[in-house]
C-alpha cells in the first residue's frame, strides 16, 4: 500500500485536468450559479417594488427554453415544412437553419446586469455627454394603464444614443426590449445587448423563413406582456426630418391581435432631440450618392481620433458637454380602445386589407411622436440662421429672433424646453458657442454668420422642428 507508481507526465496532466473539470462541474460552478442566482433574485425583488411595469416571467425564462419554444412553435413548424418542400431541402437542414435564426434573435435578459450595470453605464454616459432633460411626462395617464397590458414605446430615431438615453430614463419605471440591427453583433457589444433584453433583427432580410421566426418571437413577447421600444422610422433619420413609418414590426405585433381575448397593447409616443447628434455628418454623407464608401480603417482611425481628442480636452479641463438631450413622453394609445372606436379587428383582415389599417395606425402614432419632439436651442438657433443665411447677426439679434421664433412655436403648442427666461437666453448663447466651435457659424467683429459649407448641417438640426414651421423652405 506504500509502494510507488510511475506514470507518464502526459497522463499526470490529464488526470489533473480531469480533476479540475470535476471540481468546477460539481463544486465551483453550481455554487457560483447559486450565488449569482440569489443576487439576481434579490435585485428582482427589490426592483419589482418600484417598477410601474413589472418584469414579465417571459423575460426571466431560460434562453434555451425560449429558443426551443420558438423553434417548435406550430406556425414555425408549418413554415419549415413548406420551405423544405418549396426549396427541395431535407427537413432536418431547414430545422437547423431555424434553430440558428432563433438563437440569433432571442435575447438573454439579465435583471442584475440591466439594473446594476447597464443602468449605471447608461446614466453615466448620457449625463457625461449631455444635459439630460425629461420634458412632457403624463403621470396620471400612465397610472391609469392596465398593469397587465403590453406597453410599447414608439419613438423617432435621431441617434444610436437613443438606446442609451431612453433605457436610462425609463429604467425607473420598466425594462425595455429593443430591436437592434446587425451593427450590434460586434463583440463584445452583442453580449451586452442580449443581457439588456435586446433582440437582433436583420433589417433587409428577404428570407421568408427568417421573417416568420422574427414575427413569431415578437408575437410571443407581445402576448407575454414584455415592454418594448420601437423606432417607427425603422432606422436613423438621415436629414433630420421625421421619416415615413415602417410597418413590419407593428404588423408582427398586431396581425394576430384579438381585441376580445388578448391582453391590451398600449403605445406610448416618445419624442427625442439633441443639441448635437454624434453621427450627424456621417448621416448627411450617406445621402450623397456620389460619396465613396469609407473603409473600416478610416472609420477606426476617425473614431479613435475623435475619442483621443475628447479625452485630451477632458484632461486639460477644456471639454464641454454637447448641449441638451431631451426626451418627451406623450399620451398613451390603447389598441383595444382604438379597435373599438374604428371597428377594426386586425386578426380578421387579410394582408391586402390589414396593411392599410396598420398604415393608418402607424401614421397616427407618428403624428403623436411629432407632437412631443422637443424644441432645443441648437435646432432653434439653426432655424434663425437659415431664415437669414447671408446676414451677419450679433448675439442680441440672434436672441431676439430666437425669442420671436419661440413665440411663433408656442402658438402651435410645440414642446419647447421649459426654462426661465434668463436661463433660456443663456442656453441660446451656449448654443451659439457650441455651433461656433463646430464651425457651423463663423464669427466676425462680434457678429455671426451661417457657414456656407455647413448649411446642410444647419438644415439637419432645424429639420428636427420643421414640422412645427410648415411655411419654411430651407
Amino acid at each position: 500500500m506504500t509502494g510507488e507508481i510511475t506514470i507518464s507526465v502526459w497522463v499526470f496532466f490529464l488526470l489533473v485536468a480531469v480533476a479540475v473539470v470535476a471540481v468546477l462541474d460539481r463544486v465551483l460552478i453550481p455554487s457560483s450559479r447559486w450565488f449569482l442566482r440569489r443576487r439576481i433574485n434579490r435585485v428582482i425583488e427589490e426592483i419589482g417594488t418600484r417598477l410601474d411595469i413589472e418584469i414579465r416571467p417571459f423575460q426571466l425564462t431560460k434562453r434555451q427554453v425560449l429558443v426551443d419554444r420558438l423553434v417548435y412553435d406550430p406556425i414555425v413548424i408549418e413554415s419549415v415544412r413548406n420551405y423544405a418542400r418549396e426549396q427541395d431541402m431535407p427537413l432536418e437542414v431547414v430545422q437547423e437553419k431555424v434553430a440558428a435564426y432563433a438563437r440569433e434573435i432571442v435575447p438573454s435578459f439579465n435583471a442584475y446586469f440591466y439594473f446594476r450595470i447597464g443602468y449605471w453605464i447608461a446614466k453615466r454616459v448620457a449625463r457625461m455627454l449631455y444635459r439630460v432633460r425629461v420634458g412632457l411626462l403624463q403621470d396620471e395617464q400612465y397610472r391609469s394603464i392596465d398593469p397587465a397590458s403590453t406597453v410599447v414605446f414608439v419613438m423617432n430615431h435621431r441617434s444610436n444614443m437613443d438606446y442609451v438615453l431612453v433605457a436610462f430614463l425609463a429604467a425607473e419605471r420598466t425594462t425595455l426590449s429593443y430591436a437592434v440591427g446587425e451593427w450590434a453583433k460586434i463583440w463584445p457589444l452583442h453580449m451586452l445587448f442580449r443581457f439588456m433584453g435586446a433582440f437582433f433583427v436583420r433589417r433587409n432580410s428577404g428570407n421568408p423563413l427568417y421573417r416568420r421566426i422574427l414575427e413569431r418571437y415578437i408575437h410571443m413577447a407581445t402576448q407575454e406582456g414584455v415592454c418594448q421600444a420601437v423606432f417607427l422610422e425603422g432606422g436613423l433619420s438621415r436629414d433630420g426630418r421625421l421619416q415615413q413609418p415602417k410597418l413590419g414590426l407593428m404588423d408582427y405585433m398586431l396581425r394576430r391581435f384579438d381585441p376580445q381575448q388578448d391582453r391590451d397593447i398600449v403605445f406610448i409616443p416618445v419624442g427625442i432631440n439633441y443639441d448635437r447628434t454624434i453621427e450627424d455628418r456621417s448621416l448627411l454623407r450617406s445621402l450623397d450618392p456620389d460619396s465613396r464608401r469609407r473603409s473600416l480603417w478610416f472609420v477606426f482611425r476617425t473614431t479613435l481620433g475623435f475619442t483621443l481628442r475628447n479625452l485630451t480636452l477632458m484632461v486639460l479641463s477644456r471639454w464641454r458637454r454637447y448641449g441638451y438631450a431631451c426626451v418627451n413622453f406623450g399620451l398613451p394609445l390603447s389598441v383595444k380602445a382604438y379597435c373599438a372606436d374604428t371597428g377594426t379587428d386586425f386578426s380578421k383582415l387579410e394582408r391586402k386589407d390589414r396593411f392599410p389599417e396598420i398604415q393608418t395606425l402607424c401614421q397616427r402614432l407618428m403624428d403623436a411622436v411629432a407632437q412631443v419632439i422637443p424644441v432645443l436651442p441648437v435646432s432653434l438657433v439653426s432655424a434663425v440662421f437659415l431664415d437669414a443665411p447671408a446676414t451677419a447677426l450679433d448675439p442680441l439679434q440672434i436672441e431676439q429672433r430666437a425669442s420671436l421664433l419661440i413665440d411663433e412655436l408656442r402658438k402651435t403648442t410645440a414642446p419647447i424646453l421649459d426654462t426661465p427666461h434668463s436661463t433660456r437666453m443663456a442656453a441660446i448663447a451656449d448654443a451659439i458657442d457650441l455651433m461656433r466651435l463646430r464651425g457651423l457659424v463663423t464669427p466676425s467683429d462680434g457678429r455671426f454668420m451661417a457657414a456656407t459649407k455647413e448649411l446642410p448641417l444647419l438644415r439637419y438640426y432645424a429639420n428636427a422642428i420643421v414640422h412645427w414651421l410648415p411655411d419654411r423652405k430651407w
